[in-house]
């Protein structure tokens, strides 16, 4: 292909990161290809189901009203889970009713709303489409190579494929004797799965305690991943629920359980059961989630490349968020090759720009704010365990109106609380939570 036949830029994968960045190149006059693997955007692409607007409108302006968008969240819930007992927190914003700020989404419905957008700025989308290979010449990536046998060449190749782990892109390329992205470690990657359960929307909404139209999200921890580092939940859609969850693949591993058995075990909670009597179950998912930190991310940037959202190892599992570190991830490369065609130079140092633009902005705040937060559950094992457990005999003890004084009661509460080490774990928990700082 001859120089003037050269992209601005190869995008790979048309998830929130790759089409965000084809949609901000594309509207600046950039010539952007869009690759995916899938038959169509989001065919192939997983998450847990929330997508925050602010960042999607900054993307594509008024626009994002008229996305696919599931239902607003209104209320937010999380309980610590053991085999008889959930300890929650519940949180109701009204205020979300006239200005909500996230929504339940489908990814099948979502994504290729989102790729056609950078298809309307000008973008060339290709389905179905996998990338086998970053095409390097003289240390520098220069463009791609499709099981279609076609070569696609580019200033600039974005990589936006995921965790890719093992046969990835990013592991398999070699530039000055070092692969672009190290070998994960089993305890920096999560295995995540998902049920898509059909539900009438009126039952979602009478046992959600839910208004019409409007969403609820419950994230669950402890018993719910039989102790496991991670979490499981329960998301409203329009008339679907998105049942799911996840952990360390290091700790699957170890146990020896499967993502299935965890599913299984989390469906067949008394305090969640009655959530999913009657649900269908017509879609079921995996997936892979970076839970690496700040530590885990690369080096985001290259000659003739950029990395982008789970590609990059930009995750927030503390805040579940991960497609909007993918969209933000991705315009701000898309913003960094904008200037780099503008000033006529893609050079390394130039690309450097991306990685800069990240540093400056709230997504590697959050990063090295929770650096420590994975390897925090995975060492301390008992916040998962024995924690909810301990909270659980006192609760009980204290609402159970049984004839004992309530003096007696709290007597009964110390004395438990004392003989199971409860002051001594709460210490050491201050302690870790400390060290997060």
């Amino acid at each position: 292909m001859a120089d003037e036949e050269k992209f601005d830029a190869v995008v790979v994968g048309a998830g929130p990161a790759g089409s965000a960045a084809a949609i901000t190149m594309a509207k600046a006059g950039l010539q952007v290809a869009l690759l995916e693997r899938g038959a169509k955007p989001g065919a192939k692409n997983v998450m847990g189901g929330i997508l925050y607007n602010h960042f999607l409108e900054e993307i594509v302006g008024e626009d994002w009203k008229q996305a696919p968008l599931e239902r607003p969240i209104i209320e937010e819930r999380r309980w610590m889970m053991t085999p008889e007992a959930a300890i929650g927190i519940d949180y109701k914003n009204l205020r979300n009713r006239t200005k909500p700020h996230s929504y339940s989404v489908l990814r099948a419905r979502f994504d290729p709303w989102f790729a056609e957008q950078a298809e309307k700025a000008g973008a060339m989308v290709v389905p179905e489409t996998v990338v086998e290979r970053l095409i390097t010449k003289n240390g520098r990536v220069v463009g791609v190579g499709t099981g279609r046998g076609d070569d696609l060449y580019a200033e600039v190749t974005i990589v936006c494929e995921g965790i890719g782990l093992g046969t990835g892109l990013l592991e398999k390329t070699v530039i000055d004797g070092k692969p672009l992205r190290r070998k994960l470690r089993p305890n920096e990657v999560a295995m995540a799965v998902k049920e898509i359960m059909q539900l009438d929307p009126g039952l979602i909404e009478e046992r959600f305690n839910c208004e019409s139209g409007e969403g609820c999200t419950l994230e669950c921890f402890g018993d719910s991943t039989m102790g496991m580092s991670g979490f499981m939940f329960i998301y409203t859609n329009q008339d679907t629920l998105s049942v799911g969850g996840g952990a360390l693949l290091s700790e699957f591993n170890k146990t020896l359980r499967t993502p299935n058995d965890l599913m299984e075990h989390f469906k067949k909670h008394p305090a969640i059961k009655p959530f999913l009597r009657g649900a269908e179950t017509v879609e079921y998912l995996a997936h892979l989630i970076p839970e690496g930190g700040y530590r885990g991310i690369p080096k985001v940037y290259g000659p003739g490349y950029l990395i982008c959202g789970d590609a990059a190892m930009l995750s927030n599992p503390v805040h579940r968020e991960g497609s909007n570190l993918a969209m933000e991830s991705g315009r701000l490369a898309g913003l960094t090759v904008v200037h780099a065609k503008e000033v006529g130079d893609f050079s390394e140092r130039r690309l450097a720009e991306y990685r800069g633009r990240l540093d400056h902005s709230w997504i590697m705040a959050d990063m090295k704010k929770y650096d420590k937060a994975v390897p925090l559950l995975e060492h301390n094992p008992q916040m998962l365990t024995k924690y909810p457990q301990v909270a659980d005999r006192a609760l009980d003890e204290f609402f159970r109106v049984d004839g004992t004084s309530k003096w007696d009661k709290q007597k009964n509460i110390v004395k438990m609380i004392r003989k199971e080490g409860a002051i001594r774990m709460g210490w050491d928990t201050v302690k870790a939570l400390w060290a997060m700082k």
